[in-house]
């Protein structure tokens, strides 16, 4: 995967959806074909593989290319020095809040196969009516970026009001540097950006449980 970021004006949604569309532009007559984007597009679709796009109005963009694996035998080199998935788990109750549907339904079957209690939801509102009713939960995973009326942040600020002791842990498909460097997160705050693997999420998951131990 490469990601590509700036710190320009953003898009909207509306704009983001329209973005790969050949000859769609945003810029004034004669200064834009609107071809670029289009023929990314097409080019990582040729290759196999995958292209999505990260932004909001006032905070920057961050596109994602993700390219094919090579099916090729790994050397013994890069076989000795390959990262295994840690056999770390728990019992914990963690709230996943996430608006991608199939980004949810894997991080959940990562966390279940950890043997991790799940709730879930797909926007703040719902995610902030668990933490009131559901006691168990220890964690809350979410995404930065979520529709209506609460985005990641700002939903974590409200949990914290209701659960104190809640553990928080932020994920986002914006580069990280895009992220720390220009102060769209407190430090220190706990975050792990997109695409995640198993053992990179396992660690983080056990790590912040572990912290206070």
């Amino acid at each position: 995967m490469l990601a590509v970021s700036d710190t320009g004006f953003g898009m909207t949604s509306e704009i983001v959806e329209k973005a790969f569309e050949p000859f769609f532009t945003t810029k004034e007559l004669g200064e834009g074909t609107g071809l670029g984007l289009s023929q990314v597009y097409g080019f990582i679709k040729q290759s196999g593989g995958h292209v999505k796009i990260y932004s909001e109005p006032g905070e920057g963009t961050t596109i994602r290319l993700y390219f094919p694996r090579v099916k090729a035998q790994a050397s013994a080199v890069e076989q000795d020095h390959a990262v295994q998935a840690p056999d770390i788990g728990g019992h914990e109750t963690i709230l996943v809040v996430e608006d991608d549907e199939d980004v949810r339904v894997y991080t959940t079957e990562i966390l279940r196969e950890l043997g991790y209690n799940v709730v879930e939801a797909a926007d703040g509102d719902t995610a902030l009516s668990l933490v009131a009713s559901e006691a168990q939960i220890k964690l809350l995973f979410t995404d930065i970026g979520l529709p209506g009326p609460f985005n990641g942040r700002q939903l974590a600020h409200e949990a914290r009001k209701r659960r104190p002791d809640l553990k928080v842990l932020f994920t986002t498909g914006y580069a990280r540097n895009a992220i720390i460097h220009h102060d769209r997160l407190d430090p220190g705050v706990q975050l792990i950006v997109k695409p995640f693997n198993y053992a990179g999420l396992a660690a983080k998951i056990r790590q912040i449980f572990d912290e206070d131990d």
